[in-house]
């Protein structure tokens, strides 16, 4: 490994440019994704102002072949996480998501933004309504405001995935399964019978993927 690959691992968890049948960068994002706030020390986190400059390096860079996303993240940042989730879905190369452990909360819309979506079947993901961290008014409009954003994350799901929207809300509204709280867990099985992940699979089943996608563009 390259004295500059090896920091850039050691700094982001990046691998750029495998070695493999062709070169492909590897995208993780695990922990929270941090938005426009720091989320403080203690806890891990993916920044989306350094995911954003490598996802411009993916498209630009004609050495890169394809981009893999490993996911194992408690979700985070709304707006932070559909932008990136928009950055993927609009890129022109191949693209594969593989979620391991967690896909949660606004982790979904990152799954679903790639060409093709995998989830091993110990994975989880938590499909739950919009929370607010912060201070709040009690009025209408707030209610307003939260159910717009809802409707970009439900619209942005159904629109890249096999699920309804209304079938996701659905599972977002739930009262019966999460104690003192409110939405769906579906695990890696559930996941893909729901719609929501393409397939069940593995680390090689993503990179394959994406080698048969890179040699069909040749």
């Amino acid at each position: 490994m390259e004295e500059n690959s090896k920091n850039d691992y050691e700094k982001d968890g990046v691998v750029e440019k495998t070695k493999g049948r062709h070169p492909i960068h590897c995208l993780t994002i695990i922990g929270q994704v941090e938005g426009h706030a720091d989320a403080g020390g203690s806890m891990k986190t993916t920044k989306y102002e350094h995911v954003i400059p490598q996802l411009i390096r993916v498209e630009e860079d004609p050495d890169i072949k394809g981009l893999l996303v490993i996911l194992n993240t408690v979700g985070g940042d709304v707006e932070a996480g559909l932008a990136l989730s928009e950055l993927i879905c609009g890129m022109t190369k191949p693209t594969a998501s593989l979620v391991l452990g967690g896909g949660h909360s606004i982790g979904i819309p990152l799954a679903v933004s790639a060409d093709r979506s995998f989830i091993v079947p110990t994975a989880t993901m938590t499909i739950h309504p919009v929370r607010h961290s912060g201070t709040v008014l009690g009025v209408s409009q707030t209610m307003d405001y939260l159910k717009a954003i809802q409707d970009r994350i439900t619209g942005f799901v159904a629109a890249n995935s096999n699920i309804s929207q209304h079938r996701f809300t659905q599972l977002m509204m739930n009262t019966g399964q999460l104690v003192m709280d409110v939405g769906t867990v579906v695990n890696g099985t559930q996941a893909v019978e729901e719609g929501l992940i393409d397939q069940i699979g593995y680390l090689s089943d993503a990179i394959e993927f994406l080698y048969s996608e890179i040699e069909k563009d040749k």
